[in-house]
């Protein structure tokens, strides 16, 4: 979502919780009204601008059909795939890597690029396209481009460094970011804890502790399970 919208919502949402409380009328509705109005959830975080601009790219192709099978066969080999999860074909890499060289058309003639020239490389040492080739082969060919001299900026260096550091960071990306990628990682988002302080033990070590006035304006963890409850006045009660 663009910045300037989220903060909008937010400003927005604010006012709306301020007309919650006292009661007031927009437009003739009042603030309950406005509130419990049915929202339009259809574009998760997306705005109409953006999955208009999805569905253009969508329907746009960048690469042709053995374009996309290098890509797999590439992506594969900078990211071998594994179980349980699989690997960048799994994760869709692929049409990932097509889609952002459509939303970023800077990458294209590089991607381009880069694809002929695996082609003509293997053709060259190994007398079959990139795709074809053994797996040991095109190791062979992604051994020689996928070190790049750190002294030299990668955009001044040869095509075919610049092609394989982009697909390398593309194929990272697009598989980390994917359902399978974070599978693999074995990330379950943010989870609740329970932090109690400094444990009693270290506190004694360094003979120090905490001051009771402290302590009391801290949250009672064995109450965190409690359900606060409310009176008709927003008064809480327990």
């Amino acid at each position: 979502m663009d910045r300037r919208k989220s903060i909008q919502t937010m400003i927005l949402g604010a006012g709306a919780s301020a007309l919650a409380f006292h009661g007031c009328k927009t437009e003739d509705k009042t603030a309950d009204e406005v509130l419990n109005a049915p929202q339009d959830t259809h574009y998760f975080g997306r705005t109409p601008d953006e999955l208009e601009r999805i569905e253009k790219l969508n329907a746009e192709q960048l690469f042709n059909e053995h374009e996309m099978e290098t890509i797999a066969v590439l992506s594969t080999v900078i990211l071998p795939p594994k179980e349980p999860h699989g690997g960048p074909l799994e994760a869709d890499v692929p049409e990932f890597i097509e889609f952002i060289g459509k939303d970023m058309p800077d990458m294209k003639n590089t991607l381009l690029g880069g694809l002929m020239w695996l082609d003509h490389k293997s053709n060259t040492d190994f007398g079959v396209e990139f795709k074809a080739a053994t797996l040991e082969q095109q190791k062979q060919i992604c051994d020689q481009i996928c070190h790049h001299d750190d002294d030299i900026p990668l955009d001044e260096q040869p095509l075919e460094i610049q092609f394989f550091a982009l697909m390398r960071n593309l194929t990272v990306t697009g598989y980390y970011t994917s359902k399978v990628g974070i599978a693999d990682l074995g990330y379950k988002g943010n989870q609740p804890n329970v932090w109690d302080g400094v444990p009693q033990e270290v506190l004694d070590k360094h003979g120090v502790a905490y001051e009771p006035e402290w302590l009391a304006k801290c949250i009672d963890q064995s109450t965190r399970n409690t359900v606060a409850t409310w009176d008709d006045k927003g008064n809480l009660l327990t």
